[in-house]
């Protein structure tokens, strides 16, 4: 019985081909919509912890943070780390981390005549130990040159093909600000980032930032790689602590700085973009309900062009439960026609949308049964009533029906 009526349901959607489409956009446009976002939400949280893990579990950020302005409702900008605290930091933590600090600007770069904008950063000999950076030419910056601040850069792959375009960058001087420096490493191209453009950075030893370029001794980021069996709560605490003492912060006072993990970024991180996508997904479902309407519309007008069909029926034997079930089965089929298609659309979109991103595409299976199981209660739902209107036809007055 169930067969038939998905036989007979099919046979009249087959009928009315450009209805049953155009009934069908809502729930299609909405469904891949849904399935679209999810998937690429998905995906760029896959992206995102991946990147995270890749600059180390096992690492902590120290950064000045906003405290409250007493003269006004806002917060400001806390006073910036130094080199003192950083120093002191380094000191206290001892043979179990690694201590590495780092300045950072937005400047002009430029070299023979061509010139950009990049994000230079000063940093110390223990940042590459904390970084996996990968050299297409040349080497990373020596402890000499960070300790002697000599001017001397690393660059990435979109620096060295915007100077330097097919030529070899390598041993060329290039200004950078109000200074000259030599180029000795080229990093090997990555592309965007979460953690920021590796392909634009110029980097040279933190000194030489802070003397020559910055004129104050001032870093932005001190973070801290830990080591062996060392645990990220109790050195947390322990960094909190000696912070405070450096910056003389009292015990009525709040800190005016931050501390933080890889983990909390990784949490944080996931829980935006989680939020983001079921914000832009339940919008995006409200065209299932359009859909729903436009399903309960045709079936109402399926219902009055098939009265006198009906009254037949009734005339040779069929009780009003078959004629309930056979206007919810091809309500029901009509509804989940339109989520196969459009899950096949947002899947489709959904590709297309990582390659550009360069993000993972990764389909969440259980998110694509769910809608395909709501898009069977929406037909069921919003062809209830117009299955109810034809099996509760009296059957002599829907024989006479012309």
């Amino acid at each position: 019985m169930f067969l038939q009526s998905v036989h007979l349901a099919l046979r009249t959607i087959a009928r009315n081909k450009l209805r049953s489409v155009l009934t069908l956009l809502g729930v299609i446009i909405g469904v891949a919509a849904v399935v679209a976002l999810v998937t690429i939400g998905r995906g760029a949280r896959e992206r995102i912890r991946s990147e995270l893990a890749g600059m180390g579990t096992h690492l902590i950020f120290v950064f000045a943070g906003m405290v409250p302005d007493p003269s006004s409702p806002s917060v400001v900008e806390a006073q910036p780390l130094t080199n003192e605290q950083f120093n002191g930091l380094a000191k206290i933590l001892g043979a179990r981390t690694t201590v590495a600090a780092l300045a950072a600007s937005r400047l002009r770069v430029s070299h023979g005549g061509r010139s950009i904008s990049a994000p230079v950063t000063g940093v110390n000999q223990s940042y590459f130990a904390l970084r996996e950076w990968t050299l297409e030419r040349g080497r990373l910056l020596s402890p000499l040159e960070t300790a002697s601040n000599a001017s001397v850069c690393v660059i990435g792959s979109k620096v060295a093909k915007s100077l330097f375009g097919q030529e070899n960058a390598i041993g060329a001087r290039i200004r950078v600000g109000q200074i000259h420096c030599r180029v000795v490493g080229e990093l090997a191209a990555r592309g965007a980032t979460f953690s920021g453009g590796q392909d634009t950075l110029v980097l040279l030893p933190l000194g030489l930032f802070q003397t020559r370029l910055s004129g104050k001794a001032y870093v932005d980021q001190i973070l801290i790689g830990l080591h062996g069996d060392a645990s990220i709560a109790p050195t947390k605490l322990r960094v909190m602590e000696e912070m405070r003492r450096l910056r003389r912060i009292g015990p009525a006072r709040n800190d005016d700085f931050q501390v933080d993990d890889m983990t909390e970024y990784m949490h944080r991180a996931s829980s935006v973009i989680d939020n983001v996508t079921a914000l832009l997904s339940s919008i995006a479902a409200i065209s299932l309900l359009v859909g729903g309407i436009g399903i309960m519309n045709i079936m109402l007008v399926s219902v009055s062009e098939r009265t006198r069909e009906i009254g037949i029926r009734m005339a040779i034997g069929a009780r009003e439960n078959d004629i309930l079930v056979q206007f919810l089965t091809e309500a029901s089929v009509l509804s989940l026609l339109g989520g196969l298609i459009g899950i096949g659309l947002g899947l489709t979109v959904a590709w297309a949308a990582t390659v550009f991103m360069e993000i993972s595409f990764v389909p969440d299976l259980k998110a694509i049964a769910f809608i395909t199981a709501i898009s069977i209660m929406i037909g069921m739902i919003f062809g209830l009533f117009p299955a109810l209107r034809g099996a509760r036809l009296d059957p002599i007055e829907a024989l006479r029906h012309e």
